[in-house]
């Protein structure tokens, strides 16, 4: 099962910031889920709401800011403490800095349709241009948005950000030929899981921080959870792997009776 860091490494550093992937990618996880919206010069930026208020402390819609004016920003408020100022940082900015990573799963949020339209073309660009096409899906909860995707480039993989059971998110899912379904994992069911395989959808469960509820969805058949502590995640799935071979090489070892 793949475990992605959500917003880099959420629980363990300020969300959707460099120091949060790379605090992740030093523990090696390479695949994480980070939330993009338009930055006021049309730039894709990393954060989760549309506006500064919740993490930054400052006032005013992202659109209001230029990436440049973003990124000198504080984004430690309201989320995991953090040493050193660090602020809001363009998508391309990051894909500089991590050049091996396995896969994003890059989340659009909901905005009015002109600025959709813009990070439509931006996000298209940027995938175009650095071949991003396997190591990243386009995702939203906004079917609109994941359509003029595919009618940008069909070969971009899409994800349908399911966070309720209602109105029937795998059919919607499948009508836009989503190669990733990204559930609430309160939602999901093995039923479910077995019908997105069927119709070759990698499933991924978010947001998952109990080892319990990890185990079950693992048990159910989901492709990866999203976690906002991914190293201790990865630290604890990685020990596991290695007590297993442990426990296979002693029982090869042992002398027959």
């Amino acid at each position: 099962m793949i475990i992605y860091g959500h917003r880099g490494a959420k629980g363990e550093a300020p969300e959707n910031t460099l120091p949060g992937f790379l605090h992740a990618y030093r523990q090696g996880v390479r695949h994480f889920e980070l939330d993009l919206a338009l930055s006021k010069d049309g730039i894709p930026v990393l954060v989760h709401d549309l506006t500064v208020d919740r993490t930054t402390g400052q006032k005013g819609g992202i659109s209001k800011f230029t990436a440049q004016e973003l990124s000198q920003m504080d984004a430690r408020r309201n989320t995991s403490s953090w040493p050193h100022p660090t602020g809001i940082p363009a998508l391309e900015t990051l894909l500089d800095q991590l050049a091996d990573l396995e896969h994003l799963q890059l989340e659009v949020k909901k905005d009015n349709r002109d600025r959709l339209n813009i990070l439509c073309n931006r996000l298209t660009e940027i995938i175009q241009r650095r071949n991003l096409y396997q190591t990243a899906a386009i995702t939203s909860t906004d079917p609109w948005f994941l359509r003029e995707i595919r009618r940008r480039d069909k070969n971009i993989r899409l994800g349908l950000v399911a966070e309720r059971k209602f109105p029937k998110p795998l059919k919607i899912a499948s009508s836009l030929g989503c190669e990733y379904f990204c559930a609430n994992w309160r939602i999901l069911s093995k039923e479910m899981i077995d019908t997105a395989h069927k119709r070759n959808m990698h499933v991924s469960a978010w947001t998952v921080n109990r080892i319990h509820d990890m185990l079950s969805l693992e048990e159910m058949g989901v492709d990866s959870i999203i976690t906002d502590f991914p190293t201790s995640t990865r630290m604890y799935f990685d020990n596991r792997a290695n007590s297993l071979m442990t426990l296979t090489a002693q029982e090869t070892e042992q002398p027959e009776s």
